[in-house]
């Protein structure tokens, strides 16, 4: 496992633990958290150090967090050292999806562009909110906050790595504006 960055991808990150048994608390980045729940196998890190590989024995959703239990760690002085560490999978681990819906990872990078503006830029971030993802492009006009949605998203060509808007007015600034 000499370069897990370029096979792994984080998928959360550990933000406390729950109970006495060593059950840890996750905090799922968007669209991963059912990822989370069927995981075989997943490596914990701290920012510079090598990953910890563990074998989850149970994981259950609670409260917008997943509720992971480890083998080896059954108490919560052995969970409490894994606080802060990032979560990470094997993308080989990820269920199929529909033909129309994209993890996160598939997405970043790829190139944003409007029906009427044309070159939005590059797909950069993903927001988590309440109601929906919100994409985030930079590009010619700034930061653009593309809401994750139907209605505005026509099309991705995952072959081409291109994705195609329509968004309305006061979406994209102006040239006065920038």
């Amino acid at each position: 496992m000499n370069d897990f960055k370029d096979e792994w991808l984080i998928v959360g990150k550990v933000i406390g633990t729950h109970g006495l048994r060593g059950d840890l608390k996750i905090k799922p980045f968007s669209g991963i958290s059912s990822v989370l729940l069927e995981a075989q196998r997943v490596l914990f890190q701290r920012k510079f150090e090598t990953p910890i590989s563990r074998l989850p024995t149970r994981a259950t959703f609670h409260k917008g967090t997943v509720l992971m239990h480890l083998s080896g760690l059954d108490h919560i002085d052995a969970a409490q050292a894994m606080v802060g560490c990032d979560v990470l999978m094997s993308p080989d681990e990820f269920p199929q999806l529909p033909e129309d819906e994209f993890y996160w990872f598939e997405l970043e990078g790829i190139v944003v562009e409007d029906r009427t503006r044309g070159h939005l830029g590059i797909l950069e971030d993903l927001l988590t909110t309440g109601a929906h993802d919100i994409y985030v492009v930079n590009g010619p006009f700034g930061e653009v906050l593309i809401p994750a949605v139907e209605e505005f998203v026509i099309r991705i060509d995952m072959e081409n790595r291109r994705m195609t808007v329509d968004l309305p007015e006061g979406l994209v600034p102006e040239p006065d504006e920038l």
